[in-house]
């Protein structure tokens, strides 16, 4: 979908990070917007900096994990732009904590906003996306690529929209629409401060520590973020690689399809005992 202009954009997760940035430069691409958020101040934030372009602006406040909520809202959406042409289903949440640690109802959290929304927001406007040329495009992680200690239910949900956004790709190979799993790296955003950290391990035990090496080691802005998605859409990619960390773990995970396991731990522990790093 190399034009934007005049299509309609409907990105899940818009009250910050990467869907308030992607809201604003869709908007100065010339796209209509659909927005959704569980947060109402940011959600109007993002709604109001967008419509400066001059381009028309919905927004809804729901949570994602709720199946019946979704489906109002692409109903709505369609009612109020007609169409849809690009679908981002952007809404997630973490979990930092051992498997040890993690109950059951955390680990549903996790997997009811970042897997089951983005299942619900696909199917929820597959049926119209189909009649035109259109594009799905799911968030997932780097650690959708390969997993890290204390993120197992966020890697489980990650890697489970990229098998289920690869496994869409190929049923709809032919039609007019194209889907897009994204893999960001660090990101500068507010994940981690909404984030729940229930791990008594050292790097999480103090947990402003914590939020301020992710900030720190957070290589690429929101916006710039934005900017590489929307060019990957242009190009119909598959997978869209963003940050320079998000290319090392596909690189190490391509080279070492096993052998990452005992690589990135070591790295790991190289970064969180280096006296450079602490707090």
């Amino acid at each position: 979908m190399k034009n934007l202009r005049n299509k309609t954009a409907v990105i899940t997760g818009a009250a910050s990070g990467i869907g308030r940035s992607l809201a604003i430069e869709l908007a100065r691409e010339g796209c209509h917007l659909a927005l959704a958020d569980l947060n109402p101040a940011g959600l109007e934030d993002s709604a109001a900096n967008a419509a400066a372009f001059g381009t028309k602006v919905t927004a809804r406040c729901f949570d994602v994990s709720d199946r019946t909520a979704v489906y109002s809202f692409a109903e709505e959406s369609l009612r109020a732009h007609g169409e849809a042409h690009l679908v981002v289903n952007n809404a997630g949440v973490e979990l930092v904590a051992t498997i040890d640690e993690i109950d059951y109802t955390d680990f549903e959290w996790v997997m009811n906003i970042n897997f089951w929304g983005m299942v619900y927001g696909t199917k929820a406007f597959l049926p119209h996306l189909k009649t035109h040329e259109s594009h799905v495009v799911n968030i997932s992680s780097m650690f959708g690529l390969c997993a890290i200690p204390m993120q197992s239910a966020y890697s489980c949900s990650k890697f489970a929209i990229r098998a289920f956004s690869e496994a869409l790709g190929q049923e709809l190979s032919g039609s007019m629409v194209r889907v897009s799993s994204v893999h960001p790296g660090g990101i500068r955003t507010a994940i981690l401060e909404q984030a729940r950290i229930k791990s008594e391990e050292p790097i999480a035990g103090d947990e402003k520590r914590l939020r301020r090496r992710f900030t720190r080691f957070a290589l690429t802005s929101p916006d710039r973020a934005a900017r590489t998605i929307i060019a990957g859409i242009k190009k119909n990619k598959r997978r869209i690689l963003v940050g320079p960390d998000a290319y090392a773990f596909d690189l190490i995970q391509r080279l070492f399809p096993a052998g990452y396991q005992h690589i990135l731990p070591f790295l790991l522990s190289c970064v969180k005992n280096n006296p450079r790093n602490a707090g």
